[in-house]
């Protein structure tokens, strides 16, 4: 059965899309820079922050499947089912909230670590129809100690979501869970000996 909305509440939704393609987050101390568009049935998004940590902290952070629930908004369960090489599969049960809609997600994702630089993650089964993307790690040319951190993927539920309703949805989503795991960088950080530093890994 097709989702409907009062036209009232579809007309000030259907701005949201137009309005809000671009939506800066201040729930860390890295600005987090969250920018959602539609793409067919699913929706695309991308999360950018920069980070001040070193390289190894973030990656620890970044790949602490088993705890995941500790510190991202929005995942309520969080276990490795399984690791084989650089492959890691992953059980996470969750939910995806916009105001009175919620999106439970329930799903099995495969990780793909690319050390030093890049994760994959894509959906194996579950409630989403596609998940594809994954985080990219970078330094910051002439700034020791940063990395530019970017999430990036396509998101499409397995059950049919008003469009006015998925864009605003996965993107705050997203942004919440980007900035959630900035912030337990920070945290991580903030617990290590005074002047740590770190470094560009080695290719």
């Amino acid at each position: 059965m097709a989702f409907v909305l009062p036209r009232q509440l579809q007309q000030k939704l259907a701005l949201l899309p137009l309005l809000s393609c671009t939506v800066v987050v201040a729930h860390a101390a890295a600005q987090v820079v969250v920018q959602a568009q539609r793409q067919g049935d699913a929706v695309q998004v991308q999360a950018q922050a920069t980070v001040k940590a070193p390289h190894e902290l973030i990656w620890q952070t970044l790949t602490d499947y088993n705890h995941l629930a500790e510190f991202v908004p929005g995942i309520t369960k969080s276990r490795v089912l399984q690791r084989l090489g650089n492959k890691i599969t992953v059980e996470q049960v969750g939910e995806a909230r916009l105001w009175f809609f919620t999106y439970i997600i329930d799903v099995v994702v495969e990780s793909t670590e690319h050390q030093p630089r890049t994760i994959g993650i894509r959906v194996v089964k579950g409630n989403l129809k596609q998940l594809n993307g994954g985080y990219q790690l970078e330094h910051v040319t002439g700034k020791e100690g940063e990395f530019l951190l970017t999430w990036s993927g396509v998101i499409e539920p397995a059950i049919p979501v008003p469009v006015i309703i998925a864009v605003p949805l996965m993107r705050a989503s997203i942004s919440e869970q980007f900035a959630g795991m900035v912030r337990e960088i920070e945290r991580r950080q903030a617990l290590r000996a005074p002047g740590t530093q770190s470094r560009p890994p080695d290719d």
